[in-house]
């Protein structure tokens, strides 16, 4: 039986039905999760933008205009990803003109990635080009179910993000809100 399908009073008291409610939520993830992450997504999101990046530097390109300039380590804590990663790709932005260096004006001895004005419109394009793929392929759901599972996502978004900085470290840096994944990926 589909999770939509099931009455919320015939909950189980020995907590199955809720077992089940995560196992379907688990399953139609994962699959989420590979559609929005595969390499060939990113290439027609990215070639339909203009924009001629990989996947991992998308990712890192969307997480500054989303939050701001910020140091590498920032960063790479933001992306939960090791260091050279970040500074793999903060080159590549570079080189590409879509990001540079500025000096941290809280401390000098340390520098801030930040988007430059091609990069700023580079991931505007990437962002639009992803809400129209999102878009085309709800265009026939009903606003209010486009408003409730928007709502529903950052909730659960929300929760996964308190329950991860349970080891202590803060899950995103001076409360950002952490890109989700259609972000991530786009």
């Amino acid at each position: 039986m589909k999770a939509e399908q099931r009455s919320p009073a015939a909950s189980e008291p020995d907590g199955s039905e809720t077992r089940a409610d995560v196992a379907e939520l688990e399953q139609a993830l994962s699959r989420l999760a590979y559609l929005l992450t595969r390499a060939r997504r990113n290439e027609l999101i990215t070639a339909a933008a203009g924009v001629p990046l990989d996947r991992a530097a998308v990712v890192v390109l969307r997480q500054l205009a989303a939050i701001g300039p910020m140091r590498p380590g920032e960063l790479a804590d933001a992306l939960d990803v090791e260091a050279p990663h970040i500074t793999r790709q903060v080159q590549k932005l570079e080189r590409a003109g879509y990001v540079r260096r500025a000096a941290d004006p809280d401390d000098h001895r340390a520098q801030l990635i930040e988007l430059t004005s091609p990069g700023e419109a580079a991931s505007s394009r990437v962002a639009e080009q992803a809400r129209q793929g999102i878009g085309d392929a709800l265009a026939h759901w009903p606003p209010d179910d486009l408003h409730r599972l928007a709502a529903l996502l950052h909730r659960m978004l929300d929760d996964f993000v308190a329950h991860s900085g349970a080891d202590g470290r803060p899950a995103t840096p001076a409360g950002a809100r952490p890109l989700t994944t259609e972000q991530e990926t786009s």
